[in-house]
């Protein structure tokens, strides 16, 4: 936990301009800052500003016990079960009848404040550094039941920030979060607001205003053509699309006789990018390599532009300190494990859509990344070349079949399916 010399703030905005300046060295990270409805939204806005990091809100509230709304037995977060204050309920005697009530009051009014923030726009939390934001902290509970929810949903990092807070309870908070940054500890704590000037209270309009101000600065999504060079004149060409906030690369290898154009592909690409993962599709041949039939089917020569196109994105400053995955789809399956095998623990995640793994052949055994292999159910040759590959490889892997498909994967909803497998793969491998 970091804390400095206690002194009080002119208004919540200005404590957000000092706790920006003490969190600054998280910027590199592009974290994500969710302010707690409603007093951590002008708090976090600062922050979020101060780091040119996106902003959102995330909502927590406390459970008041029946018939005396402002006595808390417990808090809830948006998507988490209540916690509650079990030996406050014992102790009020409070009947499960009225518990049960002030439980769905709760979650009532959770619900209809995430309506009323943010709609239906989910938050995009997994392999993230996430700063959680409040104006202060007394008991902690609605802290607490916030940063259990975010951690549920799989955060790279988790970091409390706030003014001001009790010594006991942020130490309590730093065993959920990765850490606590707070600029007041003071021992002797009369309210949270006592350290502010002003502290009236947040309304839902300033609320709203400051979320759609940073929203309407965020920075859009790149997306470039691109050239890799080969040799001494020649260079392949690439789509690289790179989300605000993205948590790793998806390098494709595309299959005999496709291109970076694949509308399979850039369907599964767009799913990634969605999950906040950059994407490069590259034709791994030049136009007129890609004439010659022995080329298309040249595994060795595949691999070698996807380690080409690995080493052009290390060098990107968007891209090059992400992680990074590659998807094969059939023989560029081969390829991208082959180029796995090249550049070792560079990377992380290898995917195979109908895939001929076997074509790596002996550099199997030298792969390093974790593999999923996707096969479709009625796809009966590639299926059983596949199961032998799994056998091949010394590391992590798994056979997903997607039930009734065949090898492009046509049937209604198989290559919705493809994708999502791909993207739960690499958004747990990317992201650890």
């Amino acid at each position: 936990m970091r804390s400095s010399a206690p002194h009080g703030f002119a208004d919540r905005r200005a404590a957000g301009r000092e706790l920006a300046s003490r969190i600054a060295v998280l910027a590199p990270e592009q974290p994500l800052v969710l302010g707690l409805a409603r007093g951590g939204i002008p708090v976090a806005y600062e922050i979020s500003q101060a780091l040119d990091a996106p902003l959102d809100v995330l909502v927590a509230r406390k459970i008041g016990a029946p018939g005396n709304p402002e006595f808390g037995i417990g808090a809830i977060a948006e998507g988490e079960p209540p916690m509650l204050d079990t030996d406050t309920v014992r102790w009020l005697k409070i009947s499960d009848a009225d518990l049960q009530r002030a439980l769905a009051r709760a979650r009532a009014e959770v619900a209809a404040r995430v309506a009323r923030y943010r709609g239906d726009r989910p938050l995009e939390i997994t392999g993230r550094t996430v700063i959680v934001v409040d104006d202060g902290i007394a008991t902690g509970g609605t802290a607490r039941a916030a940063l259990h929810a975010v951690r549920a949903q799989g955060p790279r990092r988790l970091v409390l920030a706030v003014p001001v807070g009790v010594p006991a309870t942020l130490r309590e908070l730093a065993a959920v979060a990765d850490e606590v940054v707070c600029l007041a500890a003071p021992e002797q704590m009369r309210a949270v607001g006592a350290w502010y000037g002003d502290f009236s209270q947040t309304t839902d309009d300033e609320v709203l205003t400051l979320l759609a101000a940073r929203r309407s600065a965020e920075p859009a999504t790149r997306s470039e053509e691109i050239r890799v060079p080969i040799g001494k004149t020649g260079s392949i060409v690439g789509d690289l699309r790179v989300p605000p906030g993205a948590t790793g690369l998806v390098i494709f290898a595309h299959g005999s006789g496709s291109s970076r154009l694949s509308p399979r592909n850039r369907d599964v690409a767009a799913v990634l990018n969605d999950r906040g993962l950059a994407t490069l599709l590259i034709d791994l041949l030049t136009p007129t390599e890609a004439g010659s039939r022995a080329n298309v089917f040249d595994i060795p020569l595949l691999a070698g532009r996807v380690v080409q196109a690995a080493d052009w994105a290390a060098g990107d400053p968007a891209v090059g300190a992400l992680p990074v995955g590659i998807f094969g789809a059939s023989t560029g399956a081969g390829a991208a494990l082959w180029a796995a095998a090249d550049l070792g623990d560079r990377v992380r995640a290898v995917v195979s859509r109908g895939g001929r793994p076997d074509l790596a052949g002996p550099r199997l055994a030298e792969v390093r990344a974790a593999v999923l292999l996707i096969v479709g159910g009625r796809d009966e040759a590639v299926l059983a070349l596949n199961r032998d590959a799994q056998r091949a490889l010394p590391v992590p892997s798994e056979l997903a079949i997607v039930p009734g498909a065949t090898h492009l994967f046509e049937e209604p909803g198989a290559l919705e399916d493809v994708a999502g497998r791909a993207a739960d793969w690499f958004a747990e491998h990317l992201t650890r």
